[in-house]
């Protein structure tokens, strides 16, 4: 489903409409070339094509956390068409930025938590998580190992119902995790492998994720 038609059908639906939440608070230490939020890919910068992807995807809105020289995320970036909120102890790990995203979506809305890097995310794969998400429930992108077992990555779509426990369970760097361990049964894997990589830029030889 397009995601414009996809936002048409849940109006009305009784199905809570859902925020993207992109973090890109990190300075990206390991890659040594600033915030990741602003390294450059098709043309642009990570933040900005995925915050459009995002919302491209079907999510009604988009929240997106800067916190590493947010000043300069700001200034040189275009993401006036969402809202930006600044976690100004993101030093302190990823559980601060995931609380203020959390904290920032509208109320009544559920939370699609991304990472800014994600680059291979695609619309498409939004959409898929989108469309498979039940109320009460986790739902998250999964991809399969070696074995052929899938396992969890991001994007995760957290049930509006959830959403205040999620956030009180974050600590240090953690996020969503210490919630998702907490509350496996309540999670649902959804296979994106033919859709996106799944896989995070962490480190420079993994700088050809960039290439598009």
């Amino acid at each position: 489903m397009h995601a414009r038609a996809y936002r048409e059908d849940m109006t009305g639906s009784g199905v809570a409409p859902t925020t993207g939440v992109l973090l890109a608070a990190g300075a990206g230490t390991r890659l040594g070339r600033g915030p990741k939020a602003l390294l450059p890919y098709r043309g642009r910068t990570l933040v900005e094509v995925l915050a459009d992807t995002l919302f491209d995807g079907g999510c009604r809105e988009v929240v997106v956390v800067v916190g590493a020289e947010a000043d300069r995320v700001r200034s040189t970036t275009d993401l006036r068409t969402y809202k930006v909120v600044e976690n100004e102890n993101w030093a302190k790990g990823m559980a601060g930025s995931f609380r203020a995203g959390i904290e920032a979506a509208s109320p009544g809305h559920s939370i699609m938590v991304a990472l800014v890097d994600q680059p291979g995310l695609t619309p498409t794969a939004v959409s898929r998580l989108l469309g498979s998400h039940r109320p009460g429930r986790v739902t998250a992108a999964a991809y399969p190992d070696e074995s052929g077992r899938l396992k969890r990555r991001h994007p995760v779509i957290i049930d509006v119902g959830l959403r205040s426990q999620a956030a009180k369970a974050a600590n240090g760097d953690t996020g969503a995790r210490s919630f998702l361990k907490a509350h496996p049964g309540l999670v649902d894997l959804v296979d994106c492998s033919d859709l996106c990589s799944g896989e995070d830029l962490d480190t420079k030889d993994q700088l050809h994720l960039l290439e598009d």
